[in-house]
């Protein structure tokens, strides 16, 4: 078994410790440099590609020209890569015995100096998210290779990698290696909470386009795409004494449930709406804080009988309450409205665009409300017609949402305290319009106790487990449903 390989160059320097590390493979065949600028020092032994970026198609196509062994190996950073014992051949021996067409695997990760473990997640059908940690080593069958490249039919500028390994993922499987393989450098030291609205910032827009494109292939490719067509709502269901019910799960937020329900009952309506507050045995004084509305005929505070509800759970309690309306409104406990008119909007736009279900636009604050960066999060990467398409690859649908109560009950939530509201997303959207408003109707805190504002890697690779098990779910139901009609 032979391997090329194929490394990012900015200089000979940059890639020397990492040319050093592959030579050590006796499976180690020809090693390429990837360079986007025209230096012309490099390390003996390794010929020069000359490539727009590492993420083209057009560099693809050039990899693909020059993978002439059994395996395929593509590196996708600058900084120094050092592969551990055996690194290689294990990672052959892995994709011989399995059959992959691709494998990937832990590895150890140096930030400020220091070495920490980074493992990696299980790709799923569904994991079609372009920001799917894979590590920097990726190495790839040549046949599947191949095959893949030979079925590209569009010219991506930042989507080719991604683009590849959709493709891929059609022929073989991609394969996780739970075993820590290679040590790499990492720049990016950034809190979670600050990377997972990479896909929302305008500047990044371009880069969506084309992963959109990519991924709606994708999903015609393997029979998921949803076609325009929707079913429309019958809003005259009866029975309802309020319009609209906003519901706000909470447990140990005394910092800031009294500014949320505040935020509620300043709602200026032309209908009659309720706040529904489900306290999941608070500790801390919210209870009291809660309380001390009580004066307000509005406020319905439930203390659920069942003490094993996480958020989505306290939904289904404030949604199934008698007095729920007719609209089931998010806020979070820690969150307000931006204005006293957030409640009209969002049930006028019910009514306007049909749907089933409403997603508004949000603006990241600090504690004391203050606008922090990237700022206004209004995901206009959504379209009518492909929207629940792309809802697939992006990890969020925004906020505040709210649903049309009588779906809302027959769906139920699904009990976590993560990625419930992503989970009724793609199911209310397989069949039923999802509303849109781009006004900012939220001011959404990011502080020090928000569920997703810094989590360790364990953390936040079970919610990607989660997000990609969700998104597993509910492709193979538009497949499904596809293949029935």
């Amino acid at each position: 078994m032979k391997i090329n390989c194929f490394v990012p160059f900015h200089n000979a320097a940059q890639v020397k410790n990492t040319v050093a590390s592959l030579k050590e493979s006796p499976l180690v065949n020809n090693i390429y440099l990837l360079a986007d600028n025209d230096s012309a020092d490099q390390p003996a032994g390794c010929e020069i590609i000359r490539i727009d970026s590492l993420c083209s198609t057009a560099t693809i196509r050039k990899i693909e020209a020059k993978a002439g062994t059994e395996y395929t190996l593509i590196y996708t950073k600058q900084a120094d890569l050092r592969i551990g014992m055996f690194a290689i051949e294990r990672m052959v021996q892995i994709a011989c015995d399995s059959g992959a067409g691709l494998v990937y695997a832990d590895h150890y990760q140096i930030t400020d100096g220091e070495k920490k473990n980074n493992p990696l997640i299980a790709y799923q059908k569904g994991s079609l998210r372009d920001d799917f940690n894979f590590g920097s080593v990726l190495l790839y069958d040549t046949e599947v290779f191949k095959k893949a490249v030979a079925g590209i039919d569009t010219e991506y500028k930042y989507a080719g990698l991604y683009d590849l390994r959709l493709k891929v993922s059609q022929h073989a499987e991609l394969v996780h290696i739970n075993e820590y393989l290679y040590t790499e450098e990492e720049n990016d030291t950034r809190k979670s909470g600050e990377k997972i609205f990479d896909y929302v910032d305008p500047k990044n827009r371009d880069v969506q386009i084309e992963m959109e494109q990519a991924c709606t292939d994708h999903l015609k490719k393997v029979g998921g795409y949803l076609a325009p067509h929707f079913k429309d709502v019958d809003f005259n269901k009866s029975g309802f004494e309020y319009e609209a019910s906003v519901i706000i799960p909470v447990r140990n937020r005394i910092r800031t449930i009294s500014d949320a329900i505040k935020s509620v009952l300043n709602q200026k309506t032309n209908f009659r709406f309720n706040l529904i507050v489900v306290d999941n045995y608070s500790t801390d004084g919210t209870t009291e804080a809660i309380d001390a509305f009580a004066s307000d005929d509005r406020l319905i505070h439930i203390i659920p009988e069942n003490k094993e509800l996480g958020i989505g759970g306290c939904w289904n309690a404030g949604v199934h309450h008698p007095q729920c309306g007719k609209f089931a409104v998010q806020l979070d406990s820690d969150d307000v409205y931006s204005d006293e008119n957030t409640l009209q909007k969002i049930v006028d736009a019910f009514y306007e665009q049909n749907c089933a279900m409403v997603v508004g636009t949000y603006m990241l604050t600090d504690f004391d409300m203050k606008m922090i960066p990237p700022g206004i999060i209004d995901h206009k990467e959504w379209t009518p017609d492909n929207g629940r398409n792309n809802a697939l690859r992006i990890n969020g649908l925004g906020a505040p949402r709210a649903f049309y109560t009588p779906l809302l009950r027959e769906i139920k939530v699904p009990n976590t305290s993560y990625g419930e509201d992503y989970a009724l997303g793609l199911y209310f959207s397989r069949e039923y319009r999802i509303g849109r408003i781009y006004d900012v109707l939220y001011l959404c805190r990011r502080w020090e106790d928000n569920s997703d504002a810094s989590l360790n890697i364990e953390k936040m690779n079970a919610h990607n487990t989660y997000k990609d098990r969700i998104r597993t779910w509910e492709l193979q139901a538009r497949i499904a449903m596809n293949k029935n009609k």
